[in-house]
């Protein structure tokens, strides 16, 4: 958990030299969501995303399982502030909802838990790398309240009208595309997390 605080400064300014970048704000190009049934049906996508707050993390643990190369990662978040352009169409608690524009979301009180499981190589230059095979995020809201910009092409009443519908019943929407939203996070996390490990050995990651 030290070196996890070591880090976090870094996770702020980015660390070039490993090609990350910096994560406040965090910088997402694209998040494409589709939800075919249930009470959220919709197909969204999201570019030129920003996540602000994510470096004001509390790491709750980390236990690592070398023999079995699996990481566990437990943190809570207090808030995050999100910027995206969207668009989406399709329908949410049984009303048709389209639109595209501006989005801007606020998240408070998440848990976050993270389970990595992976696997030591070695390449031909006989240096170990690490290769993510598995990277499961679950995630729990305390409260979110978001706005939809240009909602129905512009029809501010029917806009203003479902971004409160939207605010009312935030948690039950919520829940119905959580497993669609983790499973987007951890196919990102886990791309991220391989191309750090394939450009770099764990001796240069994890010096002596």
């Amino acid at each position: 958990m030290e070196s996890v605080e070591i880090l976090r400064p870094y996770l702020v300014t980015g660390i070039p030299e490993l090609d990350i970048p910096s994560c406040e704000p965090l910088c997402v190009p694209q998040i494409v969501i589709n939800q075919g049934k249930g009470a959220v049906s919709v197909e969204s996508t999201y570019n030129n995303i920003k996540v602000y707050g994510p470096t004001n993390f509390a790491l709750k643990y980390v236990k690592l399982d070398l023999d079995n190369d699996r990481v566990r990662i437990k943190l809570s978040l207090p808030f995050l502030h999100m910027t995206a352009d969207y668009s989406l169409d399709g329908r949410i608690l049984m009303l048709p909802i389209t639109g595209s524009g501006k989005s801007h979301a606020n998240y408070t009180d998440i848990d976050v838990s993270c389970n990595m499981l992976g696997e030591v190589y070695s390449k031909k230059d006989g240096k170990k790398h690490f290769n993510v095979k598995d990277f499961k995020v679950k995630f729990d809201i305390g409260h979110c309240s978001l706005h939809l910009g240009d909602l129905f092409h512009g029809d501010r009443e029917l806009g203003d009208t479902m971004n409160s519908l939207l605010n009312d019943n935030w948690k039950n929407l919520a829940e119905e595309i959580k497993p669609t939203l983790e499973n987007t996070i951890s196919s990102l996390l886990k791309n991220m997390s391989n191309n750090i490990y394939r450009k770099y050995s764990l001796d240069e990651l994890l010096p002596p």
